[in-house]
């Protein structure tokens, strides 16, 4: 005796609202091979740049030093515990301005507002200072322009051709910068120190 069975409903398979890749460019996409070298870059260049991603040139001031500043701090060095007794007698005073900025003339505080460069420890409402002055050397964290406006990231380039850079964000949510051939980059500044307020 042949049994009929009955089928449960298909629950996968066939055409799917809202399902397939997505549309960013909404236009047909194409296939193609490229050098393994560029991948990086070419991803980085499909991922939209976050409006998050620039900071303010308002946030931007002159360091002007219009007083010292100096706190004493012992001539021997202390593991993170109780400073010896002994040492209380023995200090020696520090000035922030002297030791924060090297190159007055060329000396700037951002304030920053992105959260491109968290991994590195730079969040938002954090300042950092910028020398001007300093060429920018493979792993400097800079401020950039591209075109004309600014962001804080690392900068990476080829000890061969100081010309071939990139600026790597420290965030995985934000893309890299690989500059193209009509972009206006450039390095600003280097980051020498991050204010941090712990309190």
């Amino acid at each position: 005796m042949n049994k009929t069975l009955s089928e449960p409903p298909k629950t996968h398979g066939g055409k799917r609202d809202n399902a397939g890749r997505k549309a960013q460019y909404l236009e047909k996409t194409v296939v193609m091979r490229v050098p393994a070298s560029k991948v990086n870059a070419i991803k980085a260049w499909l991922q939209p740049r976050p409006k998050e991603d620039i900071e303010s040139i308002q946030n931007l001031q002159k360091l002007v030093a219009t007083s010292c500043v100096e706190i004493p701090f012992p001539l021997e060095s202390i593991a993170a515990g109780f400073p010896s007794p002994a040492q209380d007698d023995i200090e020696q005073t520090l000035d922030l301005n002297q030791y924060l900025v090297k190159n007055p003339l060329s000396t700037f505080m951002l304030k920053v507002s992105s959260l491109s460069m968290r991994d590195a420890g730079i969040e938002i409402g954090d300042k950092i200072i910028i020398d001007k002055g300093l060429e920018a050397i493979h792993g400097d964290i800079v401020v950039a322009l591209l075109n004309n406006e600014f962001t804080v990231k690392r900068y990476m380039c080829n000890n061969k051709n100081p010309y071939d850079f990139w600026l790597k964000a420290e965030n995985p949510e934000f893309p890299d910068i690989y500059p193209h051939e009509n972009d206006n980059l450039k390095v600003w500044g280097v980051v020498t120190c991050i204010l941090k307020k712990l309190r």
